[in-house]
């Protein structure tokens, strides 16, 4: 999903004050942003050209972000696209279980913007 050497980002999120801040700060930063609010619009987002990283609740509408995430890990494509749970389930089990789906990072809300911006920052880097 690069265009034009620009990183793209597929941000899953149905709270609209957080998705604006995430955006805005992402595409201040360079990336281009692909917001969807839900399970279903997710789902049609793992069908497409797959994006270089996406931040996903866990809270969202039609399916949790677990139940998208353990989807996104079987998806041609998908399986090794970094992805940042940004939530407020903060508990130990939560990060857990999202961890052990195959997050690669997890970062309860509320969330420092500049902090979220270093981890997409850190997880792009070329290795």
């Amino acid at each position: 999903m690069t265009l034009q050497n620009r990183r793209v980002v597929l941000l899953v999120e149905d709270d609209p004050n957080i998705a604006s801040l995430v955006e805005f700060r992402l595409k201040r930063e360079g990336f281009d942003v692909v917001h969807v609010l839900d399970g279903e619009q997710a789902l049609e987002a793992f069908g497409k050209a797959p994006a270089d990283l996406v931040i996903m609740d866990v809270m969202l509408p039609y399916r949790t972000g677990y139940e998208l995430l353990a989807e996104l890990r079987q998806q041609p494509g998908w399986t090794d696209v970094p992805v940042i749970m940004l939530t407020s389930r903060d508990r130990e089990e939560d990060v857990t279980h999202g961890l052990a789906l195959g997050a690669n990072d997890y970062l309860a809300k509320p969330f420092r913007p500049a902090e979220l911006v270093a981890r997409v920052q850190r997880l792009l880097a070329p290795r």
